[in-house]
This record gives structure tokens, C-alpha cells and sequence, in this order.
């Protein structure tokens, strides 16, 4: 057993025979050269990735995270992935870590040496990060405008925002903007005043007796851990939304929360310096929850 696993993966098309999916990948040393200086993921951050949680041995919704991997590949005009090869090489890396504690499992696909016909792609698996505090306590957010207006995402397609790209440098420089205010995290504002997402999370507000998060016709990804606690919600009873949200009508909420696969439900204490409701009992809920086995 291992604390860090890294694979490099030969991305297979879609009707390949599966007697080949066990000589797509191999493991390597983490940290060793595995990429060529020419691939398009280091150049230009040309691909796409996934970051599924490992709790106690068990891969967290690799199904959703799959559907979403493929998804980001359609719009950014990627080769279709070969779900069942990517399946197969989660397993195997996920076997290679203890069956205890959290891990962070990332799968990425990138367009591949340029000019960018024969993708390549890797598998990383690390030990998660220390995120009790952030569940049980909370978490202090600024707002960050993004600069484009509710909407985008369908006026300019071609901008990606509804895909998981391997170009993170303006979600990390959001980060590290929000820490330069004090806060932990930062949450993407519409130029015209709506909420939309995290620089790695999804957000999801309670406004008296109903669960809201943007729709993701506003131009956000679509997030699999605030679906899946949609679908926990849903079958208790509870009711559940997609519509716009104002940061007024999130300054009132409730309670309000940043959803991911790895850190969970953080719920947001403050939000550009001032309080926010916080119901512990509901977080805490929703945390059992996600930290349960879930395919």
C-alpha cells in the first residue's frame, strides 16, 4: 500500500474490446517525468479532469464524476473517453492505497502531444486534505466578481464554463484573493449580481424550507456532490430548486453551504465580513451523508 499513487493512462476510443484495458496503463513513480514537454495539458491547460474522493476505501460517485468527464471531453471537442477503461483504472489505483482515511483520486485527459491528435491522460491519487475544521466549523467566503454577466455560458460556449478544464489558473488566483481578504474561500459573482459557484465548489443556500443553487444554464459547472445531495434531499422530503440567486437573497439565508467531492459541505460563517446563519445539525447531516459509500 501506498499514500501516493500515480498511473499514466493510454486513452482508449470508445469501442475498444475490454482485453486491452488492463495494458492501457501502467503505474509510475510519483513525481517522475511522465508527460512530453510538447502535451497541450502543460502548455495550455488543454484537457480535462475529474477529483473523486476515496473514503475508507470505498471511490465516492465515480458513475456522476465519469458522465461529467466525458461531458467536459464533448464540449471541449476531446476524443469521446472510454468510460469502462477509466472505470477500470480507478479501481486499480484506488486498491492501491489503504482501505482507511480519505484520499483525493484525479483523473485527467488531455488533448496529447501538440498538434493534439492522440490524447494522453493520468490517474494521482493523494491523501485528502484536513477538512474536519472546514465541515465543522465553517468557512469564511468573499464574494469575487468573474466579470461576465448571468448567462454567458450559453450567449459564449466557447468560454467553457460548464466544463471541468485543466485551466485553473484564474479558480487559483480567485483563492488566493480570497485569503489575501482574510477570508478561505472566495464564490464567483455574475457582473450583474448573481451568484454562481466556487473556485472549486458548487454553492447551495436554504431559504426557509427549500434548497436552491444556481442553475447551470447560468454558466457554472455542474456539480456532482450538489446533485448528489439534491437526490439525499429529495428522497427525505425536502425541497429542493434550481434558480437564479441574488447575494442579498444569500446574505438572508438560513444556512449556506460550499459543496465539493473532496472537502464536502463546508458551511459558509461569513460572507464579506459578516455573519451568515449557520445550522450545524443540517451540516452535519449532510456530511454523514456524503461520507457514507455512494456509487
Amino acid at each position: 500500500m501506498a499514500d501516493t499513487v500515480s498511473f499514466l493512462v493510454d486513452p482508449l476510443p470508445v469501442d475498444a474490446s475490454p482485453e486491452f484495458f488492463e495494458a492501457s496503463f501502467r503505474e509510475i513513480e510519483p513525481g517522475s517525468g511522465a508527460l512530453a514537454v510538447n502535451d497541450l495539458a502543460p502548455h495550455r491547460g488543454d484537457g480535462v479532469f475529474e477529483t473523486l474522493a476515496i473514503v475508507d476505501g470505498h471511490v465516492q460517485e465515480v458513475g456522476p464524476h465519469l458522465a461529467r468527464l466525458a461531458n467536459s471531453a464533448r464540449l471541449t471537442e476531446l476524443p469521446e473517453p472510454n468510460l469502462e477503461q477509466w472505470s477500470l483504472v480507478i479501481r486499480r489505483a484506488a486498491e492501491r492505497v489503504p482501505n482507511e482515511g480519505e484520499f483525493a483520486l484525479k483523473i485527467a485527459l488531455s488533448r496529447g502531444v501538440d498538434p493534439g491528435t492522440t490524447p494522453t491522460g493520468w490517474v494521482h491519487v493523494t491523501p485528502g486534505a484536513e477538512f474536519q475544521a472546514a465541515r465543522e466549523r465553517g468557512i469564511r467566503v468573499v464574494s469575487l466578481d468573474r466579470g461576465v454577466s448571468r448567462g454567458a455560458g450559453d450567449r459564449a460556449p466557447w468560454l467553457l464554463l460548464g466544463a471541468k478544464t485543466l485551466s485553473y489558473a484564474a479558480n487559483m488566483a480567485a483563492i488566493r484573493e480570497a485569503k489575501r481578504r482574510g477570508a478561505d474561500d472566495g464564490l464567483f459573482t455574475s457582473s450583474d449580481g448573481f451568484v454562481l459557484e466556487g473556485p472549486t465548489s458548487s454553492v447551495i443556500a436554504r431559504l426557509g424550507d427549500e434548497f436552491v443553487t444556481p442553475p447551470p444554464a447560468s454558466g457554472i459547472l455542474h456539480g456532482t456532490t450538489q446533485r448528489s445531495i439534491f437526490a439525499y434531499l429529495e428522497g427525505r422530503g425536502r425541497r429542493v430548486a434550481y434558480r437564479d440567486l441574488t447575494l442579498d437573497e444569500l446574505r438572508r439565508a438560513d444556512a449556506a453551504w460550499l459543496v465539493s467531492s473532496v472537502r464536502m459541505a463546508a458551511p459558509i460563517v461569513e460572507l464579506d465580513g459578516a455573519p451568515l446563519a449557520v445550522d450545524l445539525d443540517e451540516t452535519a447531516a449532510l456530511n454523514a451523508y456524503l461520507l457514507s459509500p455512494r456509487d
